[in-house]
């Protein structure tokens, strides 16, 4: 098939086109190389993409809508995966209108062209970030999510309910997945795993917000790229629900997926995880919980199961084993 992935540079969208690319499909990346992080590590995930002769790079913002426009002419999509955002709760607080641009107008830009293009299936995706301040765990997707805690999340959300909006006008099957805390090899610097583990090695102290207190449903980068393979094939249609706890929409062939690991990790057995593995000790610097931030995050992933029969596994020992020999291999430490 024929895909449009925006955000190939960033890390999931990476992973995503590899394994399509391996499988034989035509994938067209977008990516504007913000320096959000290391524009290099950007333009390495890319330079393994361009290896391949079916993929071809488009270095555009979704801002610019003509450059867009003229990348969706190109690639004639079949299937087109939105993954491309300003991502990080944190940095929201810094830089805010970097997160309407990108993730508001940008999203409504390429609503825009899928309306006029019609994919086969239009996948989108979000984050846990938007269940906010949902006490409920696990979080199901029939939440809410009304009362966001960041900028960010609020993006997210909204660019959610416009898809919806767009998928009831103009019927475009659309997916979309609230992912959470996704980590492994070519991940984002700013993320914890891979800011912890350059500390440790550099015999840095590593900020644990929330005194170590805070919980994460760590996700790793395969389980997340399986989930999203086997939806791709499963566009929401007609008004009658697939599985039990659907969240088909009543108005609009529009669903929500969670995928995440489902078995929150305490921060604190997330750092002896990585100094198990790194064979080095961390220096703890124990700090209150940041504006944005929640306490706790745990994915209910059964309606991905049901969908599609795969639920990720991966424990955290084995993820944060495969990341730390990709950063000494990368890193050359």
């Amino acid at each position: 098939m024929r895909f449009l992935i925006t955000g190939t540079a960033g890390f999931i969208g990476f992973h995503l086109a590899r394994r399509l690319l391996a499988q034989g499909h035509v994938v067209h990346g977008v990516d504007s190389f913000t320096p959000y992080y290391d524009v290099n590590l950007k333009h390495a995930r890319h330079d393994i993409l361009e290896g391949s002769q079916t993929f071809t790079p488009h270095a555009i913002a979704l801002e610019d809508e003509a450059a867009l426009r003229g990348a969706v002419a190109a690639a004639e999509p079949e299937i087109i995966v939105h993954l491309a955002a300003q991502a990080g709760v944190r940095y929201s607080l810094e830089n805010p209108r970097a997160y309407i641009d990108a993730n508001l107008i940008g999203t409504f830009n390429v609503l825009e062209i899928a309306r006029e293009v019609m994919p086969r299936h239009l996948l989108f995706g979000s984050t846990s970030s938007i269940y906010g301040m949902d006490t409920s765990s696990p979080f199901r997707e029939s939440a809410a999510g009304d009362h966001p805690l960041s900028l960010y999340a609020a993006t997210k959300k909204s660019d959610e309910a416009m898809s919806h909006a767009y998928a009831h006008l103009w019927k475009i099957p659309t997916t979309v997945t609230r992912f959470f805390t996704v980590y492994g090899p070519w991940g984002r610097p700013d993320m914890a795993l891979f800011s912890f583990v350059a500390a440790i090695l550099d015999g840095r102290p590593i900020d644990i917000y929330g005194e170590g207190r805070m919980t994460r449903d760590f996700t790793y980068i395969d389980d997340v790229v399986e989930g999203l393979v086997r939806l791709i094939d499963l566009a929401p249609v007609g008004d009658k629900p697939a599985v039990d706890g659907d969240t088909l929409s009543p108005a609009a062939p529009w669903r929500v997926v969670n995928i995440g690991n489902g078995c929150p990790v305490g921060l604190l057995d997330f750092v002896a995880a990585i100094e198990t593995h790194l064979g080095r000790k961390a220096i703890l610097n124990l700090m209150p919980m940041q504006a944005g931030d929640v306490a706790d995050t745990a994915a209910d992933a059964d309606l991905l199961d049901r969908l599609t029969g795969f639920r990720p596994r991966t424990p955290i020992d084995e993820g944060v084993k495969a990341f730390v020999e990709w950063y000494r291999s990368h890193n050359r430490r």
